[in-house]
């Protein structure tokens, strides 16, 4: 697939995603339906997995499964420019966690810069993305994390000509339960977590 096929497919997969998600409340409210700054704005932060230690939030390289967190606890995800990469995001709770874990994560990758545009993407400008938010149900198997209780799913990127070293905000919210339509901080269990993200354009 030449670049310009996998820019349109890649565009109208993320309008897609993003009508669907819109119709289930979050996590698109984060600077898309309104101009929140975070996934607190509207939802509660009171479940029962606010601790780190049981805790996975990581991003993995799709080939080789590696992290891509560095020693500072801040992801780098490196790109060559005009050429695509996918990562897979991973979220969820450890198998150790004692806990019952929640029934469905939501997370969203959004440069913070572009919370004010009238954009209806805020991920970074420059770069095309087919997947930068999803809600899914609690159990997808990662072979990096045998027996945790996660959802993951592949996340594709390409640095166009516009494109400049930026940097994310991975938000991610675990919950059980559901928002009540129009209020939506009743009726959700959640805990709210953030992780940064850099991405760095690599030019021949």
């Amino acid at each position: 697939m030449g670049r310009s096929s996998w820019v349109a497919v890649s565009v109208l997969a993320t309008i897609s995603i993003l009508v669907t998600l819109t119709a289930q409340a979050y996590p698109p409210g984060v600077g898309i339906l309104a101009k929140n700054r975070s996934c607190v704005s509207c939802h509660p932060n009171n479940g029962p997995w606010a601790d780190e230690a049981h805790t996975i939030i990581d991003i993995l390289d799709a080939t080789t499964k590696q992290s891509l967190e560095g020693a500072d606890g801040v992801f780098v995800i490196e790109v060559s420019r005009g050429q695509t990469r996918t990562v897979q995001t991973v979220i969820g709770r450890s198998r150790e966690d004692t806990v019952k874990p929640p029934q469905r994560n939501a997370w969203l990758y959004i440069d913070t810069t572009q919370l004010a545009t009238s954009s209806l993407s805020k991920f970074a400008p420059g770069w095309e993305v087919n997947l930068p938010m999803s809600c899914r149900v609690v159990g997808d198997e990662v072979s990096a994390f045998e027996g945790a209780h996660l959802t993951s799913l592949p996340m594709t990127i390409l640095p166009t000509g516009a494109a400049r070293d930026a940097e994310l905000e991975l938000q991610a919210l675990l919950t059980a339960g559901e928002s009540v339509k129009n209020k939506a901080a009743e009726g959700l269990i959640s805990n709210y977590f953030v992780r940064k993200v850099r991405l760095k354009v690599i030019d021949p």
